[in-house]
C-alpha cells in the first residue's frame, strides 16, 4: 500500500467542476488582481474567523511582514516569538531590521511557553508573535494578559490554524492582527501562494490595504513605503470554493487523528507520543505530529514502506546559520531542540481510508518491534 503525506488530487476530484467554473469566471472577467473576487473572499473570511476585517495578500509570509509593518516594527525593535516554527515567522522580523527574540515551547503541544514571555520583554520589545503550530491555538488567555499588562500588540501566526478555536474565539481573531497562509498543503489551500490578515481595528485594516499596494493611496501617491503583495483573483476564486468545505475537511482530519490515537493505543506502542488536543479547543490538525525515538531511522523505514512523512522542523530558528548573529547556542532552547530531534508528521488528510491509517501504524509497529 502507498500512503502519501498529502494527496491533493483526491481532494480536487471531489470539487473539480466547481473549481473549473470559478476559474472560468475569473478568465471571463479578465480581472486578475484584487477586484470583486478578492473583496468577496475577504468578506467571507472575516465572517468565518469572526473578525471585522480581512485583507488579502500574496502569501502567508507576506501577511507576517505586512502585520509587522502596520505596527511600525523596524530597526532596533524586538519581537518575541518561538524558534520552533517555519522560517517565515522569524524571517519576517529580521527582514525589517528588527531582532527576533526566540523563546522556548511547551513540550506538550509545541506552542509558545507563556511562562517565558515576560522575562524576554525589554524596553525595545515592540510585539509578541505566538504561533498556533500544527493546527492548535497557543494559550491565548495568558498571552493577551501579558499583552495588556505591558501594552504590547500581539500578532497571531495562524498560518497552520485556520478554523482552530480557543474556547469561543477563533484563531486570528484574538489579537491586533492574525496572519494566514493558503499554501496548497494547508487545510484551506490555494492553487499557489496566497495569504490573509484579519483584524478588528479599522485603522490597521486601512493601513494594511495601503501597504499591500506599495503604500499607495490614492493612485501614484504614497503615504508609506509598502510592498507589492496583492491577492490574485484566481486564488480568491479557488479559495472561495474551498472555504465552503473547510469545516468538513478539518473535522475529517480530527476524526483521522482520533483513529490514529486509538490505533497507537491498541498497538501498545509506548515509544510513540501522540499529539495532545487541549480540552475546550478545536484542533484542526494541519499536521498530526508524533514524538518518536530514533526518529530519523523511523522516517527512513516509513519511506521505504511507501508511507509519506515529514520532519517539521529539523533545525529550530535559533540554530539556523542566518541567525548566528543573535548569539544563541545549543542548549539555549532545550524543548525546541528536543522537538527538532523527535517530531515526525504523519499523513492526516481527509481522504485517508481506515486501511491506510492502519497501515501507517502497522509499519511504525514493525519498526519498533524489529
Amino acid at each position: 500500500m502507498k500512503v502519501p503525506l498529502l494527496d491533493l488530487q483526491a481532494q480536487h476530484r471531489t470539487i473539480r467542476d466547481e473549481m473549473m467554473a470559478a476559474v472560468e469566471r475569473v478568465f471571463d472577467s479578465q480581472q486578475f488582481i484584487l477586484g470583486s473576487e478578492v473583496t468577496e473572499f475577504e468578506r467571507e473570511m472575516a465572517a468565518y474567523c469572526g473578525s471585522r476585517h480581512a485583507v488579502g495578500c500574496a502569501s502567508g509570509s507576506d501577511a507576517l511582514l505586512l502585520a509587522l509593518m502596520a505596527l511600525g516594527v523596524g530597526p532596533g525593535d524586538e519581537v518575541i516569538t518561538v524558534a520552533y516554527t517555519f522560517f517565515a515567522t522569524g524571517g519576517s522580523i529580521a527582514r525589517l531590521g528588527a531582532r527576533p527574540v526566540f523563546i522556548d515551547i511547551r513540550p506538550d503541544d509545541f506552542n509558545i511557553d507563556t511562562d517565558l514571555i515576560e522575562r524576554a520583554i525589554t524596553p525595545r520589545t515592540k510585539a509578541i508573535m505566538p504561533v498556533h503550530l500544527f493546527g492548535q491555538c497557543a494559550m491565548m488567555d495568558a498571552i493577551t494578559g501579558i499583552s495588556r499588562k505591558h501594552n504590547l500588540p500581539v500578532i497571531e501566526d495562524a498560518a497552520q490554524a485556520i478554523g482552530a478555536d480557543y474556547g469561543a474565539r477563533r484563531a486570528g481573531a484574538m489579537s491586533a492582527i492574525g496572519c494566514f497562509s493558503f499554501f496548497p498543503s494547508k487545510n484551506l489551500g490555494g492553487a499557489g501562494d496566497a495569504g490573509m490578515l484579519t483584524t478588528d481595528d479599522d485603522e490597521i485594516a486601512a493601513k494594511l490595504r495601503i501597504l499591500r499596494v506599495h503604500g499607495m493611496e490614492p493612485k501614484y501617491y504614497h503615504q508609506f513605503v509598502g510592498v507589492n503583495s496583492r491577492l490574485d483573483a484566481l486564488q480568491a476564486a479557488v479559495l472561495r470554493v474551498k472555504l465552503k468545505y473547510l469545516d468538513a475537511w478539518s473535522d475529517a482530519r480530527a476524526q483521522n487523528a482520533h483513529r490514529y490515537d486509538a490505533l497507537f493505543a491498541e498497538a501498545g506502542l509506548e515509544e510513540v507520543v501522540t499529539p495532545i488536543a487541549h480540552e475546550g479547543m478545536r484542533h484542526i490538525y494541519n499536521q498530526y505530529t508524533i514524538r518518536a525515538p530514533r526518529r530519523d531511522e523511523l522516517l527512513a523505514h516509513l519511506r521505504a514502506s511507501d508511507v509519506g512523512s515529514e520532519i517539521y522542523y529539523p533545525v529550530p530558528l535559533h540554530m539556523q546559520e542566518c541567525f548566528a548573529y543573535l548569539g544563541y547556542g545549543a542548549g539555549d532552547l532545550p524543548e525546541s531542540e528536543r522537538a527538532a530531534r523527535e517530531a515526525l508528521s504523519l499523513p492526516i488528510y481527509p481522504e485517508l481510508t481506515p486501511a491506510m491509517l492502519e497501515y501507517v501504524v502497522e509499519r511504525i509497529g514493525d519498526f519498533y518491534r524489529g
